[in-house]
């Protein structure tokens, strides 16, 4: 029998229908009032019955083949048929076909948010187990910010992403990334024409997927009077209700211009007086919870290569005042062949984390600026830089072992 659901603040379509057991489909032509409106907290919607699909086991059968066949995840059909060991099903036995997201873990579901990225690393870890998520610190608001580990060679790279709220389709992309690697280094298949088993013998690499949790749930979800920093983000927005254009975290604060290589010259240079959606470097380097947990991250875990992932652009930075390695250029050239990027030496920057990473260690860093247009980027973006910036990183594991303190 179907039921009346109260929105709640942070629901999207995507996470009612996922948290009900029902598809998007079955919940849209339930709600044909939803076409073209924003949902909002204490809206009312209706979840029908999901129409139920059941499939009978045949010889030769095996659990896998029904899941991969129906394009249903082999989390959700266990799920949904607590009582029957898959490794023992007679002929006729009656399987419940779930609703689900397929056999992908990772969907980017527009928003793609903390939540996703959340939920997601834990099914992760459930196909995968030899992935390792940790927590390097947390947010203002008290998020945890994840980091997982693949791979388990000597030579660590690092790449991160979302440090700017509105590019949170980095996330995304990171995230799909890690998804693909597991799953590649798993079954020894290629991926992008690479040998991942080969690579992450040699290469360990972190994946920080979201740097800027409480930001990029701003930009995605808006702001509501019981919000810790109501009065204050209006304020700082101009007035404004619409935080798309928000790149900062919760309190303000540019994040990506928080590092000490040459912060002092980016603060005069950007000439911000205060808080705001872009910019505000703060009142001094390494104020924010997020930048002092990726810096203590970088600082206690010796990597050789970091990647830090942005929107828009299609450009590679990796120069600082003159600081990086000549292998810097070798490998920027690389990327820009594998994803059609453009290269830019000696912009002016200062105060970024590939900046501070270069000043204190004298190795590759690289600032990656995927997709074009106005953030945050539309959807049908995803694909291309998912892409892209996958084969950036590929890169960046062949040639991490070449890379030499000094040189």
């Amino acid at each position: 029998m179907a039921y009346p659901y109260t929105v709640q603040r942070g629901d999207t379509l995507y996470r009612i229908a996922r948290k009900t057991g029902i598809s998007l489909g079955e919940l849209a032509a339930a709600n044909p009032q939803l076409e073209g409106t924003v949902l909002y907290p204490g809206q009312v919607l209706t979840i029908p019955d999901p129409v139920p699909r059941h499939y009978e086991v045949q010889r030769g059968d095996t659990f896998y083949e029904i899941a991969k066949r129906f394009n249903i995840s082999l989390e959700d059909l266990l799920r949904a048929n607590p009582g029957v060991d898959p490794g023992r099903m007679p002929i006729g036995t009656r399987l419940v076909l779930p609703p689900s997201r397929g056999m992908a873990v990772v969907v980017p579901a527009w928003p793609y948010g903390y939540p996703e990225v959340t939920e997601d690393l834990q099914l992760l870890q459930l196909r995968y187990p030899f992935l390792e998520v940790v927590e390097i610190g947390e947010s203002v608001l008290g998020k945890p910010l994840p980091a997982v580990k693949i791979g388990e060679g000597p030579v660590r790279v690092h790449v991160n992403a979302a440090i700017h709220a509105n590019e949170w389709i980095t996330a995304a992309a990171a995230m799909k990334m890690v998804e693909e690697l597991s799953a590649a280094y798993q079954s020894g298949t290629p991926l992008q024409g690479k040998d991942v088993r080969s690579l992450l013998s040699s290469v360990t690499l972190w994946v920080v997927p979201m740097l800027n949790p409480d930001g990029v749930e701003l930009v995605q979800e808006g702001l509501t009077a019981e919000h810790p920093y109501s009065a204050q983000l209006l304020e700082w927005n101009g007035g404004s209700y619409d935080f798309q254009g928000w790149k900062a975290n919760i309190r303000g604060v540019d994040l990506n211009d928080q590092f000490p290589a040459g912060w002092e010259t980016e603060r005069d240079r950007r000439a911000v007086s205060g808080p705001g959606p872009r910019d505000w470097p703060g009142e001094a380097p390494l104020t924010e919870p997020e930048v002092i947990a990726i810096a203590e991250f970088t600082r206690n875990n010796g990597f050789r290569v970091v990647v830090a992932l942005h929107t828009q652009g299609q450009e590679i930075y990796y120069t600082y005042r003159g600081l990086e390695p000549p292998i810097s250029s070798v490998m920027a050239e690389d990327f820009a062949r594998v994803s059609g990027y453009t290269p830019v030496p000696n912009i002016e920057s200062d105060a970024g984390y590939k900046d501070w990473f270069i000043q204190e260690y004298r190795l590759p860093g690289f600032t990656i600026e995927a997709g074009k247009g106005a953030n945050p980027l539309p959807a049908d973006q995803f694909p291309a830089i998912k892409r892209e910036i996958t084969a950036i990183v590929l890169e960046s594991l062949r040639r991490a072992p070449e890379v030499e303190a000094g040189d």
